[in-house]
């Protein structure tokens, strides 16, 4: 684990520039993170989910549609109900966030040794298995609505 939050430490400056960038504000940046987790999501869903009232929601979101981050829709099934999704730009800009760094480690793993990143290869591996088992253990759990 020490290892790890160095690496993180050493990585900050590079993740961190797109989310600096971007102007959002910490509950812009919610919706559009809980958007790119859930897909498209009623405004009174992501009200709860953030603690906020409808009309505070309501107000994030007017914001978030001016600057095309999300789009809003009228739900197929429920003429009252509007659902929320990311605009092409506000998936474009939380993937950049997300992602950002992969740049930088890929010159890193370009300096390892062969046996330096099959360890690293299967390290990753065996982590990505225990956090899909995590999630899928996780989901299954979760009551059905």
């Amino acid at each position: 684990m020490g290892a790890q939050e160095r690496l993180q430490h050493l990585f900050a400056h590079d993740r961190s520039d797109p989310l600096f960038s971007s102007q959002l504000t910490m509950p812009q940046l919610k919706i559009l993170l809980l958007l790119y987790r859930m897909g498209d999501t009623s405004g009174r869903e992501l009200a709860g989910l953030l603690g906020v009232s409808l009309a505070t929601m309501s107000g994030m979101v007017d914001r978030l549609v001016a600057h095309d981050l999300v789009t809003r829709a009228e739900d197929a099934h429920d003429r009252r109900v509007r659902r929320i999704t990311l605009s092409g730009h506000g998936a474009e800009m939380i993937g950049k966030i997300i992602t950002a760094g992969l740049e930088k480690q890929a010159r890193l793993l370009r300096r390892l040794s062969p046996e330096e990143l099959r360890a690293v290869h299967d390290g990753l591996h065996a982590m990505v298995r225990v956090a899909a088992e995590e999630a899928e253990e996780a989901a299954a759990a979760e009551p059905v609505a």
